[in-house]
């Protein structure tokens, strides 16, 4: 069963899972033509390997800690931390502890 999707003006709660993180998927929070917001969840040692986005994306850390590399740098991401790219960077994200992110992407439309 899938969860369905927010919507416009919809309150969504993104706060920490705590306990209940290990047993959570990630899940599509909501997606429009133009954005896509999704709630990853990242067990420890989770390896995302180097990919680009068409578009501009913001990565926020809910909870845990990852490494994010991208543009020369391992970033230590950790909770309450965001960043940002803009299209066609490349970037890899490893989970260091059990993490969930908000990962919002812009859609390029060809």
């Amino acid at each position: 069963m899938s969860i369905p999707h927010s919507q416009p003006g919809e309150l969504v709660n993104v706060q920490p899972l705590g306990d209940a993180l290990t047993s959570q998927k990630t899940y599509t929070i909501s997606k429009t033509d133009d954005l896509e917001l999704i709630r990853l969840i990242l067990p420890a040692g989770k390896i995302i390997p180097t990919h680009r986005t068409p578009g501009q994306i913001t990565v926020q850390c809910i909870e845990g800690q990852v490494l994010f590399s991208t543009m020369g740098q391992e970033l230590n991401l950790e909770a309450g931390q965001l960043l940002f790219l803009l299209p066609g960077v490349p970037h890899s994200v490893q989970a260091v502890t059990d993490s969930s992110l908000l990962l919002t992407l812009v859609l390029q439309h060809k």
